[in-house]
């Protein structure tokens, strides 16, 4: 058979023990057929101290196929490490346990092997293949191939199916299964329901007799159609776990993997109701979690909330509280509306992925990290995946979790203390990712942190450090006694590639791959300080956090000696009051002259300091033509985190918030209009006293009331909630009183969205609401509060203006 050479993506990998030794399987997307490729025969990996080595062949005699012997790799304390190898991985499983019950350490034990497999080869995304192929039912097998990283250029053309369920109210009944289905631009899709019922079916409708049918139905339509990526709302934990549910209650199997092999569920350790799953061969991308993982953000993420923000429409129907009731009746008097419905969420679903182009970027950033596509969060993981492979090279094998480590809670970013009041001409000076390129310029590193401690006193500090210009050539003091090496990092180089490749991906306008990027090297800085990371020691984030801190404190400087004021600044950015500029025009150039004066004078500092290069860059990013750093509520002191402005932007000025209730989903619509419609008037020495009293006087006549609703979430279970109950809680219980008696489900079991408003009888949920509203409540806890937070700063109170007002009624 002859051997082909095929580019591949990597869709999913698995690992399985055999009775030949342990298996691995990667399923790969090709331009033709996908291919499983099969590396059978593995040996499970890890390893232990070299001077254990005799003890511990000793314990793992009685264990078959075992084998270790002493290596050309140090551990972190510099001393020789032994490997170990085993024929399958719950081999190495138990003598990691009985090493460890005998003192002995024991590294990298919890490697899973199709990621030690795929990290140790620096595959991570694209990959070519060398293997004679051999035919199977659509798809080719390859036995023990060979393969090699590959950058991937562009994202493959995936075969995509939008999926969505309908069910009866309790979920305990299936009615019908929508798919949307073609290639990922959407070009020739095609649409499909099944749906239990009988005679004449809708169009693209296909009547099945029962659930039985239906799941069967649908499980051969994923073997025959045979799309790379499912998509959906809540995909996993509702319609395929439900699927599942009910292919378990009639005892039939539910086998939708590329070679007809069911899905494996994963329970979550802290919700129970909470799964992951594994479906060989094809990658599942849920909506809600793929779109939070690109840092998208919401009022909800309701399917039909999100759709409107993003495609101006919803689902078909509109009424959340009555949806259920309407499904049903359709099922069984209407389906070819039930059938439209299905579709159409299946429709909404595929184009907001289309929108926000989120397979682009769960695909780009799996080639950054060396995640699976649809593995969300994982940061530790995609470290371990990009570090490791380094270290190893380097010389070295990672450390275990620390037991007990010294230091949890590292300091966070450096906050100025602001300076409250209204000003016009604000500009905002952002350092460009400064925690990377701490990293980066000051060499932070865990193998650096290593090697540096090892070439000089354990106490040395900064003023130690630079007695000595043969110390500063070849380290870089860090906080907290760290010192790092320069010669022997890893990270350093690691983001310097990152930071090329995400300067491209903006300059090819490719937002996705920027993103990506973006969001795996902002990881770095959160990985180092968790004590869930192999690597954690408080020295490494408190020398990238304190480094902040003197990094803007010394910009500070540097911007006021230039004659002007620093009013804030806030982790990577200050906030600069420029003095008595001519124009608008002439506050953006002190603002460009000002980032580039900073830049040299950071080249110049470092390079005589440290013998360092820097890459600190700062840009002038913001120029406030009005600006309003509010007081702390009841207080003269400046407020953090919180301010509000307007720039100018095409032409067109746009107010701005941070921090304030405007973007605050638990202040009322009526608020948050109210704050961004003052705050206009007041930078633009408009009438606000006028407009103050209008709104008060509609309010109290109950012309605002649509705009009054309260929305906030329960975190927890609503049974949770049993001492000092919050509004919203007070709220959701009497909804769930309601529909108690009325025989509906319970809506608020597992938490979720409550919709209430405040009433002279306490809260009300918004659908059951039957009492006068609370006005004056209205009045001074939601307008006098936000209309008091700039008021002061002209000589005025919402109490002067309305105080008359508020008595009339």
């Amino acid at each position: 058979m002859p051997t082909s050479t095929t580019q591949a993506f990597l869709l999913t990998r698995q690992w399985r023990d055999t009775a030949q030794g342990l298996e691995l399987t990667l399923w790969l997307k090709t331009e033709g057929l996908p291919i499983r490729a099969i590396f059978s025969e593995q040996q499970a990996v890890c390893f232990i101290p070299g001077d254990q080595l005799s003890k511990a062949q000793t314990l793992l005699s009685s264990i078959e196929g075992v084998s270790a012997k002493p290596l050309q790799l140090l551990n972190f304390d510099s001393k020789p490490v032994a490997g170990c190898y085993f024929k399958r991985q719950r081999d190495l499983y138990k003598a990691r346990d009985l090493l460890r019950g005998r003192g002995i350490d024991v590294y990298e034990a919890d490697l899973q092997p199709s990621d030690r497999f795929l990290m140790e080869r620096f595959i991570r995304g694209g990959l070519t293949l060398q293997s004679p192929l051999r035919q199977a039912a659509g798809f080719h097998v390859a036995s023990q191939p060979r393969i090699k990283p590959r950058e991937l250029e562009q994202i493959p053309r995936f075969r995509v199916a939008s999926i969505d369920i309908e069910t009866d109210m309790r979920a305990s009944r299936l009615y019908s299964i929508a798919m949307v289905y073609g290639e990922q631009d959407q070009t020739n899709s095609l649409r499909q329901v099944l749906m239990i019922g009988q005679g004449e079916a809708p169009t693209n409708t296909q009547f099945v007799a029962d659930e039985r049918e239906l799941i069967q139905s649908f499980c051969s339509w994923c073997l025959e159609q045979d799309p790379d990526l499912l998509i959906g709302w809540n995909l996993i934990n509702f319609d395929l776990r439900v699927l599942q549910k009910r292919a378990d209650a009639l005892n039939i199997p539910f086998c939708i993997g590329r070679d007809g092999t069911a899905l494996e569920w994963r329970q979550s350790r802290d919700n129970p109701d909470h799964y992951t799953l594994l479906l060989p061969g094809r990658v599942v991308l849920d909506g809600i979690d793929t779109l939070k993982s690109a840092t998208w953000n919401f009022e909800s993420f309701a399917l039909d909330s999100v759709a409107r923000d993003l495609l101006d429409r919803g689902k078909l129907i509109e009424h959340n509280d009555q949806r259920g009731e309407e499904i049903g009746r359709m099922f069984q008097e209407d389906k070819a509306a039930l059938a439209a419905y299905n579709l159409e969420d299946c429709q909404l679903v595929w184009e907001i992925f289309a929108k926000t182009e989120l397979i682009e970027f769960a695909t780009r950033r799996a080639c950054m990290t060396g995640l699976a596509m649809d593995r969300f969060g994982g940061s530790v993981a995609a470290f371990d995946h990009n570090y490791l492979p380094r270290l190893h090279r380097r010389g070295y094998v990672a450390p275990s979790l620390p037991k007990n480590p010294r230091g949890i809670g590292s300091p966070g970013g450096y906050v100025m203390d602001s300076f409250p009041g209204i000003y016009n001409d604000v500009l905002v000076l952002d350092f460009k990712s400064l925690y990377p390129s701490i990293i980066r310029t000051f060499k932070v590193d865990p193998l650096g942190l290593i090697a540096g401690l090892q070439q000089t006193p354990s106490e040395a500090n900064d003023s130690q450090l630079e007695t000595t210009e043969a110390d500063r050539a070849l380290l870089v003091p860090g906080f907290n006694g760290a010192l790092f090496s320069k010669q022997l990092s890893i990270l350093p180089e690691l983001i310097e590639n990152l930071w090329q490749l995400r300067d491209m991906a903006k300059k090819d306008r490719n937002a996705p791959l920027s993103q990506a990027i973006k969001i795996l090297m902002n990881s770095f800085y959160g990985v180092l300080g968790t004590p869930g990371c192999r690597f954690f020691d408080y020295r490494l984030p408190s020398s990238i956090t304190l480094r902040g801190h003197q990094i803007l404190t010394l910009s500070q400087q540097y911007i006021e000696h230039q004659g002007h004021r620093v009013i804030y600044g806030d982790t990577d950015s200050v906030f600069v009051l420029v003095n008595n500029p001519a124009s608008a025009e002439a506050a953006k150039v002190i603002g460009h002259e000002l980032a580039k004066g900073l830049n040299q004078w950071w080249q110049e500092r470092l390079s005589a300091q440290y013998q360092l290069t820097s890459h600190l860059e700062i840009e002038f990013e913001t120029h406030f033509s009005h600006f309003l750093m509010p007081t702390i509520r009841g207080s003269e002191q400046g407020s953090k985190k919180r301010y509000a402005g307007i720039i100018e932007h095409d032409g067109k000025e746009n107010l701005i918030f941070k921090g304030l209730e405007t973007v605050r989903t638990d202040w009322t619509l009526l608020a948050r209009e109210f704050q961004r419609e003052l705050y206009w008037k007041i930078f633009h020495n408009e009438d606000y006293v006028g407009f103050i009293k209008k709104i008060v006087e509609e309010t109290l006549s109950g012309k605002q009331d649509k705009k009054l609703v309260y929305r906030k979430r329960l975190r927890r279970p609503l049974s949770e909630y049993s001492r000092n109950i919050p509004p919203h809680a007070q709220a959701a219980q009497k909804e769930e009183s309601l529909r108690k008696q009325q025989g509906l489900l319970p809506k608020y079991l597992h938490g979720g969205w409550v919709e209430y408003v405040m009433t002279r009888n306490g809260p009300e949920p918004v659908a059951y609401s039957t009492s006068d509203l609370d006005y004056e409540r209205y009045l001074e806890r939601q307008l006098q509060p936000i209309a008091d937070g700039i008021l002061h700063f002209v000589d005025d109170s919402f109490a002067d203006i309305t105080g008359q007002q508020m008595h009339l009624f």
